[in-house]
């Protein structure tokens, strides 16, 4: 058990920032094994829990402080960059900005706890105007308890593993095994699961350009608008004739979807992740002439196709034939 002693007897602390800074910058490297291996050692007092929890505190409030005047600056445009990172993007960019439109504060603190939000919650607090006096407070308050329970965890399997020194002896010599096993599993099933949601979005779109031919030689088709009501209010223009919805009430709404002609649902995120399973939901419920938009809102503004202006009385109605740009 030396050399993992003294490696982390001389550079845990440093370790323990820079793995909870690169984890919430965004990078899919969990530091929860490493706290818990921190929280393990401290029980033989070879680390100080306090010190290990200052640390963890220090690099996620760092991290978390550079995506919120990352937010603040960029707005939305950083939350298209984060969808191509993530997993299953647009499902947590709308969880996090739902909780925001209704109780900011708790969603800083229960963010850590959910997988993805960590990172998507400092920038949508930057964006939606949180200040960043009450940013720190809650956002450290959320730190500090996620940190220090899995601190905790290690602390308690550290105390089971002092009364038996031959399960600690064991520990020792395979932690870091153990440790670059998981991290590597962590990583594997990431690009596995994205993998399958990307094969699955792929065969649901529709070219931008072949809507517009069908729009243009009078086909009626019906539109949907799947994008949150904050990302209207930077960007107030929908597709010609669009109507908006969640993507929760259209699937509980599906009666009212016409099955007589074409169902086009776009959103915001590059990967159409909101839009494509949104049109899978549909297709399990019986329309099956429902497609998601190749690039969503962003690739058909970016062709120059025309716009319907939304009505500016609260971004939570998409209103056809105003505004056409």
């Amino acid at each position: 058990m030396e050399v993992p002693t003294n490696i982390l007897l001389m550079y845990g602390y440093v370790l323990l920032f820079a793995w909870m800074l690169v984890e919430q910058l965004g990078i899919p490297l969990p530091a929860a094994p490493v706290l818990v291996a921190a929280g393990a050692l401290s029980a033989d007092r070879q680390i100080s829990f306090g010190l290990a929890l200052v640390a963890g505190l220090a690099g996620s409030l760092v991290a978390d402080s550079v995506w919120y005047f990352i937010g603040r600056r960029y707005g939305h445009s950083v939350l298209r960059l984060l969808c191509k990172l993530s997993l299953e993007p647009t499902t947590c960019v709308r969880r996090t900005q739902n909780s925001f439109g209704r109780r900011r504060a708790v969603t800083l603190v229960v963010a850590k706890f959910v997988p993805a939000l960590a990172t998507l919650a400092p920038p949508i607090a930057g964006e939606n105007g949180m200040s960043f006096g009450s940013f720190l407070v809650f956002d450290g308050l959320g730190a500090v308890l996620w940190v220090g329970a899995v601190l905790g965890l290690g602390r308690f399997f550290g105390d089971v593993l002092k009364r038996e020194p031959r399960l600690l002896d064991w520990a020792g010599q395979f932690w870091l095994a153990l440790l670059a096993i998981g991290v590597a599993g962590f990583i594997v099933w990431r690009l596995v699961r994205r993998r399958m949601i990307l094969k699955d979005l792929a065969a649901a779109r529709l070219e931008p350009e072949e809507l517009k031919k069908q729009l243009d030689a009078g086909e009626d088709v019906y539109i949907v608008d799947l994008r949150h009501p904050l990302e209207l209010l930077p960007d107030p223009f929908t597709l010609p004739g669009a109507v908006h919805f969640s993507p929760e009430s259209l699937a509980a709404r599906h009666q009212e979807i016409p099955r007589d002609r074409e169902v086009v649902l776009f959103c915001t995120c590059p990967s159409e992740a909101t839009a494509a399973r949104t049109a899978l939901t549909l297709h399990r419920l019986g329309i099956e002439r429902v497609r998601s938009l190749r690039g969503g809102f962003d690739e058909w503004k970016r062709l120059g196709f025309p716009l319907d202006a939304v009505q500016p009385a609260g971004a939570s109605k998409v209103v056809a034939g105003q505004g056409r740009s």
